[in-house]
């Protein structure tokens, strides 16, 4: 298999690090390695492969100079904004980690288990976007669904790790608790979350729009409806939870009127589908967990059930790494079948 000039923009951050480990999980094929962070980062050192880098800075020529054909673009919305175009520029394909392109009618927004054919149009503008984390996770869980009997609507609760904030995020957690032990969470700091995330939980991600909903549930509303090329109606309610690492989400799917839900058949579709794996004893309480799904690159679903009054309605709980699946992992599983596409023409 041929190699990559593979570039990382971002490679000191949480997402940045995490796609390091995926792509030497998954033997991603780099001829060269070229980290890039700001200047307040170069200069230092990353690994990879048991093999440190020097992290260079991110600069406009800095993908001509390296001569980079992968892109890997997970450093915030406004550095995609003025860097992405430079990376096209010298002839490499974008995966962007960030919401900046996501809704841009010809950047392809992939999933790659639910909508690779989408790939394809990666040309237009040499970018492909990666969805948001939530949204990635759910929409692994619905394609099967969606396939077994049709969805018409989706409402979605979803319990978001601190991780979803960055390092900031995950920090602020551990020290509110720590001050709790010591007697002193008055005292703790507010920074990365508007309030107190210890032992609380924040129905708020993201800035208000004007429709009531969050910009976060908005994201998972569209995108959801973009990677699947269908305008089902959805209700998101997006919460923040004292949880370090992997997000959770209630679904209650409703499929086209004169559907009599199967759980079995829908269990039996959710397990079959490629990297989703159903964990559902409730009797032996076995059922999907964040500490389960952490650090691995599946989404599980369980609390699989038929609603008390209607027929075609179906509930059930997913949880996935929201680090790796909802970013890092379907970031490289996008470049793997960028790749398998572009030797198979």
């Amino acid at each position: 298999m041929r190699k990559f000039n593979v570039a990382v923009v971002g490679a000191t951050g949480a997402v940045g690090e995490e796609l390091f480990r995926v792509m030497e999980a998954y033997d991603f094929p780099v001829n060269k390695l070229v980290p890039l962070a700001s200047a307040k980062s170069a200069g230092t050192t990353v690994e990879y492969k048991n093999k440190e880098y020097t992290v260079l800075e991110l600069t406009e020529s800095a993908f001509e100079e390296n001569e980079v054909e992968i892109a890997f673009f997970s450093a915030g919305g406004s550095i995609s904004a003025k860097f992405a175009k430079f990376a096209v520029e010298a002839g490499a394909v974008v995966i962007d980690n960030t919401s900046h392109f996501r809704m841009e009618p010809n950047v392809p927004l992939v999933v790659p288990e639910v909508n690779p054919q989408d790939i394809a149009n990666w040309k237009e503008t040499g970018i492909i976007a990666n969805p948001n984390c939530s949204t990635i996770q759910m929409v692994l869980s619905l394609k099967p669904l969606d396939e077994l009997y049709g969805i018409k609507r989706v409402d979605v609760s979803t319990y978001q790790a601190v991780s979803g904030a960055g390092k900031a995020g995950m920090e602020e957690l551990v020290k509110q608790m720590q001050a709790f032990f010591a007697f002193k969470l008055d005292e703790a700091k507010k920074e990365a979350f508007a309030h107190q995330i210890a032992l609380n939980v924040i129905p708020q991600i993201d800035v208000p729009q004007p429709n009531g909903f969050t910009k976060e549930e908005m994201k998972m509303i569209n995108e959801t409806q973009k990677i699947m090329h269908k305008q089902m109606q959805i209700a998101a309610t997006c919460v923040r939870v004292p949880v370090l690492r992997s997000h959770s989400e209630t679904i209650t799917v409703t499929f086209e009127d004169g559907v009599e839900v199967d759980v079995q058949k829908a269990r039996e579709a959710l397990d079959n589908f490629e990297n989703v794996e159903v964990i559902d004893d409730l009797e032996n309480n076995q059922y999907p967990m964040p500490i389960i799904s952490t650090d691995t690159d599946t989404t599980f679903v369980g609390r699989i059930r038929k609603d008390n009054y209607c027929d075609n309605v179906l509930h059930y709980f997913n949880v996935a790494d929201q680090v790796r699946v909802g970013a890092a992992t379907n970031s490289v599983r996008i470049a793997l079948k960028w790749i398998e596409m572009e030797n198979d023409n």
